[in-house]
């Protein structure tokens, strides 16, 4: 399993459009080797100016997840943002890739 990380930091009052941007449906949801997509905001007290959100996108191997990097539709995206700014409610993007080496799942997986 690979799992991708991409956390933005943004002004406050902006997570709300970074979750939509990344819950929308996307060509990404019909990729084979997609797991889910989880979208979380950081809980912990953050300065008073930003807010930080974290995506965290599974996939069941990093061929998979090099399938969704080289084909049309990612490629395309990217394509039109080109030359675009980035919004500027975007502070900073840190994007991690992890290779899954152990899950130990709970006795009690079934009542999340």
């Amino acid at each position: 399993m690979l799992i991708q990380t991409r956390t933005m930091v943004v002004k406050k009052g902006f997570a709300d459009q970074v979750i939509e941007r990344f819950t929308q449906d996307s060509p990404m949801d019909a990729m084979e080797g997609l797991i889910d997509k989880t979208v979380m905001v950081n809980r912990k007290k953050q300065e008073d100016d930003v807010e930080e959100v974290v995506v965290v996108i599974r996939w069941r191997s990093i061929e998979d997840w090099k399938n969704w990097e080289k084909s049309d539709a990612h490629i395309q995206g990217h394509r039109e943002k080109r030359g675009k700014p980035q919004p500027e409610y975007l502070v900073s993007v840190n994007v991690n890739m992890y290779d899954v080496k152990a899950v130990k799942e709970g006795q009690h997986k079934d009542q999340a």
